[in-house]
């Protein structure tokens, strides 16, 4: 049982040290919402989201208030919509009236996104998922609320390197479709391999077909909490930074812990996971890179940085574990670049490059993340770094993904803006040789050998 006497442990951590729960995500299935019709499927969308989301904000507030723990966002995932509109939308135009339903769905609620624009094509594309993944710029351009994803690969069946293909030239369209504001429209889609269906953070949040028919998740994130424990064992031996960053995250997990067992009752919706993902704002003292420099680094990028990042996701994830017997999502470190100034710092001093942040994705909860790029990188360079990505997620049996933002008109050294949570990012050198030979190919990557398992 949790009582208010941990949440008062984390006083400082909340006040000093910028602790907070980042995200309160309510998880809907729209599986009952299929309709031939489309117009009786968009009023059954908006009619079940709204139904069920009518409280949510306001519990929100209502939980920060009484016990004093920032609530950063308040969010709803639904079923990959893919899944779900087949029936009814037989052309792009028609999945982007879909999305326009959510949007409004999303500001009548008041939320800050609603994620599940998505389709699964790990294996192969049903019509609905291509027409849904050609829709994306359209419906992205078009919205304020809607996220986007796409898992184009798995452990399990491989990388579709037909789907890897496509959205090389998705993500090069949607960020035509929003350069008059800085490509906007590509910190909103994301590409996945191995996606979890309860990941409560944005862009890439689902509802799994998994799920029970609603439930409440709950990310958790403290980067300023963890460097400042780490600061008072400056030069001591792994064994007791390991220790400290274990017990640091079993303290914010409990506190994220508590605020998903208030919103559940509350509101009536069982509850899921605590994801806790050390998830860093532009805010200085908010940053997973000045973790990794206060273990020992001179800065992010220098050798090491891959094995101190290795530790930290390792201890953050055994210190929730034991703190909440539903730790799920993406529980780890983020590496996001727009969103972490020690990580843009690091970028401009030049010592952390497009492809050492891929060596640090092998060990960090996600992927290569809100990273800028010149705008005129081809598509199937995009694609390539899509499928370099994915490889090391289908190999290593871990969820990794892309979330790029080619900036129509900026070019290497350029400062971007993006507002809000989503911070700015300089545009980052990418690698000048080709690959379309390669991506050209067509067809699907198989499965590593150690995923022949039954």
């Amino acid at each position: 049982m949790i009582n208010i006497f941990e949440v008062n442990e984390t006083n400082k951590m909340i006040e000093q040290e910028k602790l907070d729960v980042r995200t309160i995500t309510l998880g809907i299935s729209l599986l009952d919402c299929a309709d031939s019709n489309l117009d009786s499927l968009n009023k059954k969308i908006y009619s079940k989201i709204t139904t069920l989301a009518k409280n949510l904000v306001s519990t929100g507030k209502e939980i920060e208030r009484e016990y004093g723990i920032p609530i950063v966002n308040t969010r709803i995932s639904v079923t990959p919509i893919s899944l779900i509109a087949g029936q009814a939308c037989k052309t792009p135009e028609n999945f982007v009236s879909v999305a326009k339903t959510l949007d409004k769905a999303a500001y009548d609620m008041g939320v800050n996104f609603l994620g599940g624009y998505s389709a699964i094509v790990s294996k192969g594309m049903t019509p609905a998922d291509e027409n849904l993944i050609r829709s994306i710029p359209m419906a992205l351009s078009s919205t304020e609320w809607v996220c986007s994803s796409v898992n184009i690969g798995s452990t399990k069946t491989g990388i579709n390197m037909d789907a890897v293909k496509l959205m090389g030239t998705i993500v090069k369209e949607t960020a035509e479709a929003t350069k008059e504001n800085n490509s906007f429209g590509c910190t909103k889609l994301v590409i996945f391999c191995n996606a979890p269906d309860d990941n409560p953070f944005m862009a890439g949040a689902f509802h799994g077909v998994s799920e029970a028919d609603a439930v409440i998740n709950v990310g958790v994130s403290g980067p300023g909490v963890v460097k400042h424990a780490l600061e008072g064992v400056r030069g001591q031996d792994f064994e007791v930074l390991c220790e400290t960053v274990k017990k640091t995250a079993f303290k914010v997990t409990r506190a994220g812990q508590l605020v998903a067992q208030a919103a559940s009752e509350r509101l009536n919706i069982p509850f899921g996971i605590v994801d806790l993902s050390l998830a860093p704002t532009p805010s200085v003292g908010d940053s997973v890179a000045e973790i990794l420099e206060e273990m020992g680094l001179e800065s992010v990028g220098a050798p090491g940085t891959t094995a101190a990042l290795a530790l930290l996701n390792d201890q953050v994830k055994k210190g929730g574990v034991m703190a909440s017997s539903f730790v799920g999502g993406l529980s780890g470190a983020f590496i996001p670049v727009s969103e972490d100034q020690g990580m843009i710092d690091a970028v401009n001093r030049g010592a952390l490059t497009l492809e050492k942040l891929e060596a640090m994705t092998c060990v960090c909860s996600v992927g290569l993340d809100m990273i800028a790029i010149p705008g005129s990188t081809p598509a199937s360079t995009i694609s390539g770094i899509i499928a370099d990505e994915a490889a090391i997620g289908m190999i290593n049996q871990k969820t990794t993904a892309v979330r790029l933002i080619p900036v129509i008109g900026k070019e290497v050294g350029d400062m971007v803006e993006f507002g809000g949570l989503l911070g700015h990012a300089p545009v980052q050198q990418v690698n000048k040789f080709g690959c379309s030979d390669f991506i050209n190919r067509g067809g699907r990557i198989p499965p590593p050998i150690h995923s022949f398992r039954n």
